[in-house]
């Protein structure tokens, strides 16, 4: 029996986590913002869940949730970073105050929670930390600027922890889904705007395609928590983890044409070291790009 603690536990993904981690016997710590959302949890499972409230844009309280969580179970195994949500909107109309909430809880979030955390499990040489990301921490759509910079950056910092944090048993892994049944279009759309007349080829056309696709997407949240669970018992996995055939179809898309356009302008990458002899290359023969083929 492991000890989780899993935040944003109130209702989409992180919900989904905590009722599969315990249903297969396992302790959670539970945190939301509104923690009355897990009395049903409670009510089935007792004493195996404890409920704490949590906004993980405060450090202060990331650090009281965690030493929380070792109080009342005695240790933790495995935190799942899950507070997050999404705005779909052009970066022109949204608020500087929204942009920088979504990065606040999205990516600041991750920030709190692990460096809180990391102590601890430094000092049990063990232990798993998942930062729930998406396919939007590796591919851009317009108009989802704020998710794409948290989730981009989430991407990196996990990276990069997860190299130090190897020699001393600490897992850390970035999850990257596609869509999934989880709600997640009702809280990114909830701020309706005028859409300017120019971002209607761009983010028109992408808000168009979510509206369609919004609870009809392809990923199941109850067989993303199956594989935390198997993630858990692995004593090392890689830093990025994408889950989903078209989440994976996509990246894979995505990839294919960046690995084209490096190439395409490589003889001008080159030119920049010391050296490198003769006049700057011609640059290559750009056209501005359409709807990327991954939208459509």
């Amino acid at each position: 029996m492991s000890t989780w603690l899993i935040t944003g536990a109130g209702n989409g993904l992180g919900r989904t986590i905590a009722e599969v981690v315990l249903g297969a016997g396992h302790q959670v710590v539970a945190t939301a913002r509104k923690p009355s959302q897990l009395d049903s949890l409670v009510e089935t499972f007792g004493r195996a869940i404890a409920v704490a409230e949590l906004d993980v844009t405060d450090e202060e309280a990331c650090a009281a949730a965690i030493e929380f969580s070792a109080t009342t179970f005695g240790s933790i195994d495995v935190v799942v970073n899950n507070a997050g949500f999404g705005d779909v909107r052009p970066f022109e109309q949204t608020p500087s105050e929204d942009f920088r909430n979504l990065v606040e809880t999205c990516f600041y979030g991750v920030v709190n929670m692990t460096r809180h955390v990391l102590p601890l499990m430094r000092a049990q040489r063990s232990g798993h930390i998942f930062q729930i990301s998406s396919i939007g921490g590796r591919v851009a759509f317009a108009g989802n600027a704020s998710y794409h910079a948290a989730k981009w950056a989430v991407g990196g910092f996990s990276e990069a922890v997860a190299q130090a944090a190897a020699p001393f048993g600490v897992v850390v892994t970035a999850i990257e889904p596609g869509g999934m049944r989880t709600g997640f279009g009702a809280t990114a759309t909830r701020e309706q705007v005028d859409l300017l007349e120019e971002y209607e080829p761009s983010v028109g056309h992408v808000m168009k395609m979510l509206d369609q696709n919004w609870g009809r997407e392809s990923g199941d949240p109850v067989k993303v928590a199956k594989v935390l669970l198997a993630l858990a018992e692995a004593p090392g996995l890689p830093a990025h983890i994408v889950l989903g055939r078209v989440g994976l179809e996509t990246v894979r898309a995505v990839e294919t044409e960046r690995a084209r356009v490096r190439d395409l302008w490589q003889p001008v990458g080159d030119w920049i070291d010391f050296e490198a002899d003769g006049a700057l290359p011609a640059l290559p023969d750009w056209q501005l790009p359409g709807t990327p083929k991954w939208v459509d």
